[in-house]
């Protein structure tokens, strides 16, 4: 270790390091491990000590003075989003809001459908473009690594068209770019055949040129009515398996059986759970698969929310995600989101703290992000105020006045 090399940044009114906390189970907020006066010590991209700025100046060979008031967490991981696509769905939302049923949308030519002939009908260029952008909002309100699906292509061509504008956006964006899989999302109106014979195209055509061309090491699919069910799903997750994807499944949005299925084919995650019943959140906390809520979708859609208070008391763990998408969850915003499903589930502030951070990270398989701590990246996003629970209590109106992505403070 060069000392020269260091740079020590701070003091910061408070670091919430997020250190020592469990993957499983509640959190108060006396388990939060608070610095106050801190600083955290770079090197490069990598976080060399973390403690008071006054006993680590010696340390270094630059310091970076922060002159405000600043509390400091780790970098926000959303490990669920759709933020690549064309178009705009927001008639959607006006029938909706109005009491068109999902049905009566699709037939006047809304729906998933419409953002995907929309995203067809764009470049990869255009695509680029328009994940950059969301990207750059993300990152500005202190997300610093977002999840990233396909699925609005649905058919070996456009899916590899959006997995490629996706690893276009990542180099293009200080933000880390997660991409998924998802040709798995709806049955295609222009596929003629079942949907089992959908999949079994999309496991021997598709999938082994996203893993050859390395566009993405995880797949997705949609359980659900409208979408693909368990039988054929199981089997397709399982094919991905093989091929050496991580898993994890849209589960228990509308209807239950998703969960199951993503305990049964070992997904790393089942992401929704709106529908989930006591005997569904039995299951999961007897399994490893982390439960991901999606509050943006409830916002959006106006139902209920993932029964996340009772997964935690469960002995699950628990990951906050956006959803953010044209069609049901437009926002976008991870913050506002979390903070609200925290009011409504009676959350504490650590518990949403960690499924927007490290619990994230781990839904994503990540294990060098997500809290403030010797080894990992220096991604972290510092908000104006002197205590730390100022930040969900304004519910993403208090935006981060300071970020950095693997020590490089954004611009």
């Amino acid at each position: 270790m060069n000392s020269k090399k260091l740079k020590l940044t701070g003091p910061f009114k408070q670091i919430i390091t997020l250190a020592g906390l469990p993957l499983r189970g509640p959190l108060k907020n006396e388990h939060l491990e608070i610095i106050d006066e801190g600083g955290i010590l770079i090197e490069n991209d990598t976080i060399i000590e973390v403690g008071k700025f006054e006993s680590l100046k010696h340390k270094a060979g630059h310091i970076e003075y922060i002159e405000e008031d600043l509390v400091a967490l780790p970098g926000f991981i959303d490990a669920h989003t759709h933020i690549c696509f064309a178009g705009s769905r927001a008639r959607d939302y006006a029938m909706r809001n109005a009491g068109k049923t999902y049905l009566e949308i699709a037939r006047e030519g809304g729906g998933i459908w419409d953002t995907v002939t929309k995203t067809r009908q764009a470049t990869v260029e255009e695509l680029t473009r328009n994940t950059i952008k969301r990207a750059e909002k993300h990152l500005q309100n202190g997300v610093t690594t977002i999840e990233v699906k396909s699925g609005y292509g649905l058919s070996v061509e456009e899916e590899l068209k959006m997995l490629r504008a996706i690893t276009k956006a990542n180099e293009s964006t200080q933000a880390d770019l997660i991409p998924t899989c998802l040709a798995a999302h709806i049955l295609p109106k222009d596929f003629e055949g079942s949907h089992e014979a959908y999949l079994k195209q999309m496991a021997s055509t598709l999938l082994p040129e996203v893993k050859s061309r390395k566009l993405a090491n995880r797949v997705d699919i949609f359980i659900e009515e409208e979408a693909f069910d368990g039988r054929v799903a199981l089997e397709y997750l399982k094919k991905a398996a093989h091929a050496g994807f991580d898993i994890t499944v849209h589960a228990d949005q509308f209807s239950t059986g998703g969960s199951k299925i993503a305990i049964e084919a070992g997904a790393v995650s089942a992401d929704h759970l709106e529908a989930s019943t006591n005997k569904e959140i039995q299951q999961l906390a007897k399994s490893n698969v982390i439960p991901v809520a999606l509050p943006g979708a409830s916002l959006g859609l106006g139902c209920n929310f993932t029964p996340a208070r009772k997964l935690l008391d469960a002995g699950t763990s628990l990951v906050i995600a956006s959803d953010w998408n044209p069609g049901s969850a437009p926002m976008g915003n991870l913050l506002t989101q979390a903070s609200i499903l925290g009011s409504y589930q009676k959350l504490s502030n650590a518990e949403v703290l960690a499924a927007i951070t490290f619990r994230a990270a781990t839904a994503l398989k990540l294990t060098d992000r997500g809290k403030i701590e010797k080894g990992l990246l220096a991604d972290v996003t510092a908000f104006p105020c002197r205590d730390v629970n100022e930040i969900l209590y304004h519910q993403g109106e208090l935006k981060p006045t300071r970020i950095w992505k693997k020590g490089k403070q954004r611009k």
